[in-house]
């Protein structure tokens, strides 16, 4: 079992920066990827970062350049650095932890509002 736990979220203004922290706690050991999702109202959720346990890193396209996932050594902690942020990255943000086996954890989710 993997508990996550986001935190960040707040209101930014439109070409501020914030970032997300998800705290992963339980057999952490066990993952081997972590990602970022992000949710607007009326939208389906939509996969904004991903980084596995071999270091591989791939972004949403509306999102490069200006988003930097991150993990520590430890694997108990990933990061979301937003850089740049616009009104449509305004959305709920969602930890999500793979593990070996395929199950997935997800943590409650934090929001961030851009305004402009």
């Amino acid at each position: 079992q993997v508990l996550l736990v986001e935190s960040g979220g707040g209101l930014v203004q439109a070409g501020g920066s914030l970032t997300l922290s998800c705290a992963a706690s339980g057999s952490t050991f066990s993952i081997n990827a972590m990602a970022w999702y992000r949710q607007a109202p009326g939208k389906e959720r939509e996969l904004v970062a991903i980084i596995t346990d071999g270091g591989s890193i791939n972004y949403a396209d509306s999102v490069k350049g200006r988003f930097t996932i991150s993990r520590d050594n430890g694997k108990n902690t990933v990061y979301l650095q937003m850089n740049s942020l616009k009104s449509e990255d305004t959305a709920v943000y969602y930890c999500n932890a793979r593990r070996f086996d395929y199950f997935e954890s997800w943590g409650r989710g934090t929001q961030v509002t851009v305004s402009s």
